[in-house]
């Protein structure tokens, strides 16, 4: 008791020094020893899962700027106010209004952290958005509550109280303070206090603020939750939850039966669940490794009616499969992920690699071929933590995860991390260790020198044009390090077990006059190694069907809940579909004799129709046809199908 009175003075004795602003240091002195001895006891009570991961004190650190993080988004709303409340005349409202925030915030921090074990019990996670989402629930909730977990509820309640009594004993040194800065000296430091603050927040001078992602450091989800405290878990979920809110519906709503009916997907458990029987029938299924291209679209390949700065895909793409007529599900890097990992159709709402529903027993190639005995990893030249993918792929079946601080001596350093060079090294020196280890493998690596401000190393390439720091050069650097690539490659041992994608996550710029700039959706996509003989697929196709394609390739027999199609099964002048999703509108195109037939979705408005001719990379609107009322029902079965699948938490493996 002795040790916490002189504790409390020694607090307010320092705190006491800077004046208005001195309740907020008394403040983070006892959230951070509040947030980090609640951290200490969940990792002991997890103490086997933990240590299993080998990151033990780095869980513990990391632990630490969550909670500043924390404290500095708490303290930002008063700091907000303070150069107008906390001058002398109005000096006792500001001292009453920071007494109730803090004595607020310190109860709902202990609230929430007493809640946890609980959760985590029931859930194997901190709180999260399930939290949020009970809110909407309250007498179901309560009633759950009452019957299953009384004990938790009275714990929380005495804990709750007790942290008032303690919070009001701990704040009454600051009512009894006078004012003891001037107007202008408050004035004059308010500026660096609010910088700093804004900073702690952010936690990051890199490209993105810190987010959960960032701490998800392991392949356990629960563990990753940890590094969290549960003020900052659920104040994110409120975040994503928050951008959810746009979904398929503005386009019109469908019974599920009618949906299901047109989209061929069963009301049962997995809707779109289908059992694949490859076209290729292997005794020993092939390794996979899937190389995405950061905005590398047909814009950049002579033969898709391009700038000429591919001469190596150009000379690759008649050792494989090449795909004419593909297009890309949307505009951004996540939803190239979405589509090529997971097999999933874009929705307008974020990608899935963002929202918070799919971070954990979400459908992708990885936890498919994990379950199957692959070594599964992500290789990126840039902070993984970027869009949300280091949580993404961790919670959904990579093993592994590389990253910028993971390249030894790199070649060469951009603003948006290592150079595809040292990405493609790397990726490399990956697949020779894991052919040596006899154990197969996929690996996805993602690709970033073609992002402005298009940073890359002299000496690789001729200049196709100057000044050198643009799109055409860094496209031509990317696509010599993919010829290095794979001159390595096919003199390997691993070329003849190995089958690899080169494929576009989206085109660079992404605009237009039309409601899709259909041509800017086109992309490259190849598909070679082992023994896939040369063939040129000249038939309309989706991203969504890159990945059942090349499990089928692989020798893979599986159940999957991909709604794409294998198109090695069919002719390659198929006629097939893609979708689109272009901000807010979605387009639906079908191939015909007659053309490409566009249906547009669009909120609020009457779908629009037109006709897409690729030769000429045109769209052109029509009245709407003949077939008009079953075009724009099958568009908006497909568009809805996804959205129902994502927030039932349908799409996932058996």
């Amino acid at each position: 008791m002795i040790l916490i009175k002189n504790l409390h003075r020694t607090i307010w004795k320092i705190s006491s020094k800077l004046g208005p602003f001195a309740p907020f240091i008394a403040l983070l002195i006892l959230s951070l020893i509040l947030l980090s001895t609640s951290r200490l006891g969940l990792v002991i009570w997890k103490f086997g899962r933990v240590t299993d991961t080998g990151k033990l004190a780095e869980i513990l650190m990391q632990g630490v700027r969550v909670d500043i993080m924390q404290f500095c988004f708490i303290a930002l709303i008063p700091l907000l106010l303070a150069p107008m409340i906390a001058i002398k005349p109005l000096f006792k409202i500001w001292q009453k209004f920071t007494y109730v925030w803090i004595v607020a915030a310190l109860v709902l921090l202990v609230f929430l952290e007493v809640s946890t074990p609980g959760f985590i019990n029931e859930y194997d996670i901190r709180p999260n958005r399930i939290f949020v989402e009970y809110l909407k629930y309250p007498n179901e909730v309560f009633s759950m509550l009452w019957r299953g977990f009384k004990i938790d509820i009275f714990a929380a309640l005495i804990s709750s109280s007790l942290a008032f009594w303690l919070a009001h004993r701990y704040m009454k040194p600051w009512l009894q303070m006078g004012p003891s800065w001037s107007n202008k000296k408050i004035w004059l430091i308010w500026p660096l206090i609010f910088i700093l603050t804004a900073l702690g927040i952010r936690s990051s001078l890199g490209h993105r603020p810190a987010n959960p992602a960032m701490f998800a450091i392991t392949a356990d989800s629960m563990v990753n939750s940890l590094v969290l405290n549960s003020a900052y878990s659920v104040t994110y979920a409120t975040y994503t939850l928050m951008q959810e809110t746009k979904s398929s519906d503005i386009y019109g709503k469908m019974p599920r039966e009618e949906i299901f009916r047109l989209t061929g997907a069963k009301d049962t458990d997995i809707p779109t669940l289908t059992t694949l029987h490859p076209s290729h029938k292997r005794e020993k299924p092939l390794n996979l490794v899937i190389i995405l291209q950061e905005s590398l679209g047909a814009t950049f390949v002579k033969s898709l009616g391009g700038t000429p700065v591919t001469p190596n895909l150009e000379r690759l793409k008649e050792q494989g499969i090449w795909f004419e007529q593909l297009y890309a599900t949307g505009t951004r890097s996540v939803r190239g992920i979405e589509a090529v990992t997971a097999g999933f159709a874009p929705t307008p709402a974020d990608s899935t690699v963002k929202l918070s529903k799919s971070q954990k027993n979400f459908f992708t190639l990885a936890a498919l071929l994990k379950q199957r005995g692959y070594n599964t990893e992500f290789i990126y030249g840039g902070e993984s933590h970027f869009d949300n993918m280091r949580s993404f792929f961790t919670g959904n079946g990579v093993d592994h995860i590389f990253e910028q601080k993971d390249y030894k001596n790199p070649v060469f350093v951009s603003s948006w991390g290592a150079s595809d060079e040292d990405l493609l090294n790397k990726t490399h020196e990956q697949i020779l260790a894991h052919h040596k280890a006899g154990k197969p493998f996929f690996t996805l690596a993602f690709s970033s020198s073609n992002h402005a401000p298009f940073e890359f190393p002299d000496g690789r390439i001729e200049l196709y044009e100057q000044p050198k720091a643009t799109d055409n050069n860094a496209v031509k650097y990317a696509d010599y390090a993919i010829g290095e690539f794979f001159k390595k490659a096919q003199q390997s041992e691993y070329w003849k077990d190995t089958v690899f994608l080169i494929v576009a996550d989206h085109d660079i710029r992404v605009r237009g006059v039309s409601l899709i700039p259909a041509e800017h959706f086109h992309i490259p996509a190849l598909i070679l190694g082992a023994d896939i003989k040369p063939e040129r697929y000249t038939g309309l196709a989706s991203q969504i069907d890159l990945p059942v394609t090349l499990l089928s390739l692989m020798g893979i027999e599986a159940q999957h809940p991909m709604t794409g199609r294998d198109l090695s099964s069919l002719a390659p002048d198929t006629h097939g579909r893609a979708m689109m999703q272009y901000n807010a509108n979605f387009g639906w195109m079908e191939e015909t004799d007659k053309g490409d037939q566009m249906v547009v979705l669009r909120s609020g408005k009457a779908p629009a129709h037109g006709i897409y001719d690729p030769k000429t990379k045109q769209l052109k609107e029509t009245s709407p046809p003949a077939n008009a009322k079953e075009l724009e029902q099958r568009a908006l079965a497909n568009a809805l199908l996804p959205d129902l699948l994502y927030n039932e938490q349908r799409y996932r493996l058996p």
